[in-house]
């Protein structure tokens, strides 16, 4: 099923709507669970972010956001794909810090 997103423009709208999408296909109370994500590369390049819900009873559901396509691609607990959103506005993130490194700080985080 493809999906139509609100503006979203940065990276805490993209976790924002991410979580807020996972937890309403699986009728979780938002916030309850914690939400992991990590920075996925090509080569040695950034491509995209892989964040994973960590539900009740160990169960998890994940989403990935392809920077290329700027597409997010979401998935139930048994990994078949339940929702593709075609994101209307480039999302800015900055994989790079100052000094050309990854800003691991901005991508690998919990909240």
């Amino acid at each position: 099923m493809s999906a139509q997103a609100p503006d979203i423009t940065n990276l805490e709208n993209l976790r924002e709507f991410v979580n807020r999408t996972l937890c309403h296909k699986n009728q979780l109370l938002i916030g309850a669970f914690p939400v992991t994500e990590h920075k996925l590369l090509r080569g040695d390049k950034p491509c995209g972010i892989f964040f994973c819900l960590h539900g009740p009873r160990a169960v998890k559901f994940t989403a990935v956001w392809e920077s290329e396509r700027n597409t997010l691609l979401f998935y139930g607990s048994t990994g078949e794909r339940f929702q593709r959103t075609q994101l209307p506005k480039t999302v800015k993130i900055a994989f790079c810090d100052e000094g050309g490194e990854i800003n691991k700080a901005a991508i690998e985080r919990t909240f």
